[in-house]
């Protein structure tokens, strides 16, 4: 009991159950910080590239970007796997965390499951916009009862990733706001304005913080959380199937939905870190976010790095067993084709950079961890970019062989989406509690949020 005790110690630094209304509700309720108003304006240009790069794409048409034959995914789906990628750290640290009792997750998890939101929100434009006309595309994606008996190949992965993505996207969404609603409920019976009171009630859904209605809370939150688990592996793995079911070497390999939700989970936690980062700087909560939750964190950043360093050598072995000469050429060619440059800076920023956090100095040091965080998901990034790009430039016919080169719509489209999620998550943790008040109350010393 006394042990448990110094750990939620360790969470709020002695503070009461006031002082944590008090400090996580303090950014809805003041004006924006000047910290907070540089971040947004530095979103809102990423933001605006977005919107010039998506304007005349849609204008103009894919001709604008680099996409060539045989290069016809380019960035958009580089770029849709590594968003959905990062998505998967906030479903973790909620849902499978949460079912092993793990108490760390308290003051992580909203803002982890805010991230999860927006960046499948960020990763579904690409697909949307690679249809070449997502107002008509969208029309066809899902199916349904219509008068003409047309309907989607259910054996094409990509309507796998339809339904995978959607479903995944839905729990995580109900999850999320249905952990939002006792804090809700907390910032209505603070609000002193008569539009914001109103909009918090209508948001907290008549919580009176009842028996009977944590009863119902706690009882949706666990099916919730279970409902979640299986989709933390279940969604990249439908993913990879992009990749694994096709017969072009460098993607038909069963190695794929292990090595896709690795590295998932991989990239999803560095941003988490890097967003947590951000957010106990600017906003002041560093008896939340404390060093050891950023500690354990960056733990699970090194053990899954070393998982992907792992997938990086068993490719080349797979290639070499198979004994097929197309598998081994196109594994060369990544390493020291033409596009060598891009496979190792995949391979040094996944698996050298992390290895600094072997030593504990280093994944306490928050210039380390951020940093690290960042060549973390720029390595991801290009590992998307790898697989898509190095296998479909160079296929099974020589005389069919093409570069493939960004455009800067390309890179627009690209850097923008950056844009997109972080002024969706800075707007979230302006207006919502971005820690869960409920979930780091309940675990102080002898209290319950009944």
């Amino acid at each position: 009991m006394a042990h448990a005790a110094t750990e939620n110690l360790l969470v709020t630094g002695g503070k009461n159950m006031g002082d944590i209304s008090d400090d996580v509700s303090r950014p809805t309720e003041s004006f924006p910080t000047k910290r907070w108003w540089v971040c947004f304006a530095a979103a809102g240009v990423a933001l605006l590239i977005w919107l010039w790069s998506v304007g005349n794409f849609v204008y103009y048409g894919q001709g604008v970007l680099g996409l060539n034959q045989p290069s016809g995914w380019g960035t958009d789906i580089t770029n849709f796997v590594f968003w959905v990628g990062i998505g998967h750290a906030g479903t973790l640290i909620s849902a499978i965390l949460f079912l092993f009792r793990q108490k760390w997750r308290t003051g992580i998890n909203r803002s982890a499951e805010a991230m999860t939101i927006f960046a499948v929100i960020t990763a579904l434009t690409f697909p949307l916009l690679h249809t070449g006309r997502p107002w008509y595309a969208a029309f066809w994606l899902l199916p349904y009862p219509n008068q003409r008996q047309l309907w989607v190949n259910f054996r094409s992965p990509l309507l796998w990733d339809v339904f995978a993505v959607s479903t995944y996207f839905t729990i995580s969404l109900v999850f999320w706001y249905v952990g939002l609603i006792p804090d809700l409920a907390t910032i209505r019976d603070r609000a002193k304005n008569k539009i914001r009171r109103l909009a918090y009630t209508i948001l907290s859904m008549g919580w009176r913080g009842s028996n009977k209605n944590w009863n119902h809370y706690e009882m949706a939150y666990m099916i919730l959380a279970g409902l979640s688990t299986p989709l933390v592996l279940s969604v990249h793995t439908i993913v990879s199937f992009d990749f694994a079911v096709g017969q072009l070497p460098g993607w038909h390999t069963t190695i794929f939905p292990p090595y896709f939700v690795a590295g998932a989970i991989f990239s999803g936690f560095a941003m988490v870190v890097t967003l947590l980062v951000i957010m106990r700087e600017m906003f002041g909560l560093k008896n939340y976010v404390t060093m050891d939750h950023l500690e354990k964190m960056n733990k699970v950043i090194m053990c899954t790095g070393m998982i992907v360093g792992y997938a990086y050598a068993m490719e080349f072995f797979i290639a070499w067993y198979s004994g097929s000469p197309f598998e081994k050429y196109v594994f060369v060619n990544r390493a020291f084709g033409p596009y060598w440059w891009a496979y190792w800076t995949m391979a040094t920023c996944n698996v050298f950079v992390p290895q600094i956090f072997w030593w504990r100095k280093a994944r306490r040091n928050i210039a380390i961890m951020f940093a690290v965080s960042l060549y973390v998901n720029i390595g991801m990034w290009f590992e998307r970019y790898v697989i898509v790009v190095t296998s479909l430039h160079r296929d099974f016919l020589p005389s069919s062989w093409a570069m493939y080169f960004p455009t800067w719509y390309d890179w627009g489209w690209t850097f923008g989406s950056f844009g997109v999620f972080f002024s969706l998550f800075l707007l979230f943790v302006r207006f919502l509690p971005s820690i869960a008040m409920a979930e780091v109350k309940s675990v102080l010393p002898g209290a319950s949020p009944h």
